[in-house]
């Protein structure tokens, strides 16, 4: 297989507050619930020559912290290792916006 871009696909809130519940119910309070990451970032790594998309892997940082790491993929499905990669997200909590399905 072959990126082309189109991979993945749109679900419906029900879906992803079921999902998210479910996350939520395996953390501890307090537990990291969500990560954001700017659309400038965000589009630096979309706007790399040759990059399809966005792989996310998951990663631990050495206190124990749960973190993602993203980084563009090209269509043979490598990885872009020399482009821009991205962590060091905006947790939530504490950073969690208003209550709502995706996060209470």
């Amino acid at each position: 297989m072959a990126f082309n871009g189109t991979e993945g696909e749109i679900v419906t809130l029900s879906e992803a507050a079921e999902w998210t519940a479910n996350y939520r119910e395996t953390i501890p309070a307090g537990g990291i619930k969500g990560h954001f990451f700017g659309k400038d970032l965000l589009n630096e790594i979309l706007d790399q020559s040759e990059c399809m998309g966005i792989r996310i892997y998951y990663g631990l940082e050495d206190d124990g912290t749960k973190n993602l790491v993203l980084v563009g993929a090209k269509a043979d499905e490598d990885d872009m290792e020399d482009g821009v990669i991205l962590e060091r997200s905006v947790k939530c909590p504490p950073n969690c916006g208003q209550s709502n399905q995706l996060n209470s």
